[in-house]
């Protein structure tokens, strides 16, 4: 029984975490996958040139391809070296969307060239009618998959598992 359990669990894992877009991520590098242009919306924008950021402020969405980020406050850093925004710190209300998965959290970070992004602040990754909440929610995007942690002194991983849900919500 605890096998089936422990199989369940990580089916769950493997679910919330994805195969929207892995045939379209397949064929393509991080890298490439980075330098896609980024659409982003906001009441205000900022920019520093010496630090090369830009800072977006009041109901920002920031997308690229299939991903969808929203937040109060969003600051872009771009790597000239790599030609690309290099990373996105997003702050307040974050809610990242992807075909068939969303995901909430206080804070987080989009690592762009290597297409993660790392959820912060009561993490919760909802598919279907299944979720899983923890302090730190880390998704790659390339790899299609997921990882859930808890937080500090004995903080704990909760997933609520619909079996049904997890069928209907798996590729075919």
């Amino acid at each position: 029984m605890r096998i089936l359990r422990i199989f369940v669990a990580l089916f769950l894992v493997a679910a919330l975490a994805g195969s929207a877009g892995a045939q379209e991520r397949a064929g393509e590098s991080a890298r490439e996958l980075g330098s896609r242009p980024i659409d982003v919306t906001a009441d205000r924008v900022s920019a520093d040139s010496t630090r090369n950021t830009v800072t977006f402020e009041g109901n920002v969405v920031a997308r690229q391809g299939d991903v969808t980020l929203h937040a109060d406050r969003i600051q872009a850093d771009y790597s000239r070296e790599a030609g690309a925004i290099d990373r996105i710190e997003a702050e307040g209300n974050v809610r990242f969307v992807q075909e068939g998965r969303e995901a909430r959290s206080a804070r987080a970070t989009f690592h762009n060239l290597e297409q993660r992004i790392v959820l912060s602040g009561d993490a919760t990754l909802r598919q279907g009618q299944n979720t899983v909440q923890g302090e730190t929610l880390t998704i790659f995007l390339r790899e299609n998959r997921s990882v859930v942690t808890g937080g500090k002194d004995g903080g704990r991983v909760k997933a609520v598992i619909n079996p049904k849900g997890i069928m209907e919500t798996s590729p075919r």
